[in-house]
């Protein structure tokens, strides 16, 4: 099943000869980077392998949250909620962008004792997130058959449309001066006198100051040739979406093994919240160590799948010249199988607690895959081996809600401005 369609933008055939800046993918994040860089008046160019938000930006939940972050990826969460707020009039067109709060369930106690632990570790950050009784959960999302311990609500926390976003940021970024270029993948990098000097792609040179690499799940496999290393897995998500409906709430809502949220459209995207597949590919072998801390706490919610993933990343070059073809152009878009099974438990958990979604019907599911770091964080960092090149990658399913900040904060760094929140969480070299 291919990504959700998105609202068409009209973009560039061909690459310039220079620019100041080259953004590599055109994701949300990179999509972002560009119009921060359009609007300071900096030229720009996107280059994308594929179609923009072909991948994860548009198959992701399009949840924009602050509960259950970190205390130190809370400022990233709340500069770019600030900006989701103004994004609509910012890019002259709808984004979808709603506040009405995230809510999230428990069916024991120990659960409880980590949303309590949760908002004990965020006092005064000035969030608005409170514990729930039963009998909350039952007003604020009725028509339930009970049975939770309690919840936690963030009445701010907020989502926006998949399918809308990230081209109107792009429409926007073009109206401002930047040029998109989609189906031309860059191969790698140009270097003179010690840094980076352009981009070498399957359309020629493109030569820049500055390079901001927004790649997704690629990252890791671009880097790697240029002898940097990214620890990045994939993980798989399953998703459904239903045909227009009356719900119970406009909250979005997450149990511990669904999570439903109203769409613009009238119809409801779910997802089985508490299981991933995770595919056994060769970096599995190599970086699975760094990842036993995540997989002991989240071993029940894996689904490891073996077989024709391996194949396929097999079958992928780790090593590439700069006038061969890269894996870039050999996988235009990853688009993953859908994991019916999963999709299947979502419905039914789903149906079991709240009883309207019983008669939903599926008009649509897919599939998305996510590049997640050992801490779950991101990486919004300079390159030390590589002067000139700033990462903004690895963002372990939570890159849509935080991209705005993430894409100003990766402009920040490579413009050697003020950064937006402090970037020191997202240094790369905090896995060296």
């Amino acid at each position: 099943m291919v990504a959700p369609a998105i609202t068409p933008v009209e973009t560039s055939d061909s690459p310039p000869q220079a620019t100041t800046v080259v953004v590599i993918g055109g994701g949300i994040v990179g999509l972002t980077a560009a119009l921060a860089l359009a609007e300071r008046g900096v030229p720009v160019v996107v280059l994308e392998k594929g179609r923009i938000a072909g991948e994860q930006s548009s198959r992701n939940l399009g949840w924009i949250r602050k509960m259950g972050r970190e205390r130190h990826d809370l400022p990233l969460a709340m500069a770019s909620e600030r900006l989701w707020t103004a994004m609509s009039e910012r890019v002259g067109a709808d984004v979808g962008y709603r506040q009405p709060g995230i809510l999230y369930l428990a069916r024991s106690e120990a659960e409880m004792a980590g949303h309590r632990a949760w908002l004990d570790a965020v006092v005064g950050a000035g969030l608005d997130s409170r514990l729930l009784s039963p009998a909350d959960i039952d007003r604020l999302v009725p028509g339930g058959t009970g049975g939770w311990a309690g919840g936690i609500h963030t009445p701010s926390d907020g989502r926006a449309e998949p399918s809308l976003a990230s081209s109107a940021i792009a429409r926007a970024a073009l109206a401002k001066g930047a040029l998109i270029v989609e189906r031309c993948a860059v191969r790698s990098l140009s270097m003179s006198a010690g840094r980076v000097s352009g981009v070498v792609t399957e359309r020629g040179e493109v030569r820049c100051d500055t390079v901001i690499l927004a790649g997704g799940l690629w990252s890791r496999r671009f880097l790697g040739n240029l002898g940097v290393s990214l620890p990045t897995l994939p993980l798989v998500a399953s998703v459904v979406r239903t045909a227009p409906m009356e719900g119970p709430t406009d909250i979005a809502v997450g149990a511990p093994d669904f999570s439903f949220r109203k769409r613009a459209d009238g119809g409801y995207t779910i997802t089985q919240r508490g299981a991933f597949v995770a595919p056994l590919v060769l970096d599995s072998l190599l970086l699975g160590h760094r990842y036993l801390p995540m997989l002991r706490a989240q071993w029940k919610n894996v689904r490891l799948s073996l077989g024709r993933d391996l194949l396929d990343d097999l079958a992928l070059p780790r090593r590439w010249r700069d006038g061969g073809t890269s894996p870039f152009e050999r996988v235009r878009t990853m688009d993953p199988p859908v994991h019916e099974g999963l999709n299947a438990e979502a419905m039914r958990n789903l149906a079991a607690a709240w009883p309207v979604f019983r008669d939903a019907a599926v008009a649509e599911s897919w599939a998305g895959m996510i590049d997640v770091t050992p801490d779950s964080l991101p990486v919004i960092s300079a390159v030390a081996k590589l002067p000139g090149l700033t990462l903004a990658s690895g963002f372990s399913g939570h890159g849509f809600g935080t991209s705005p900040g993430a894409g100003q904060l990766a402009v920040d760094i490579a413009m050697g401005e003020k950064p937006i929140v402090d970037p020191t969480p997202y240094r790369l070299d905090r896995f060296a």
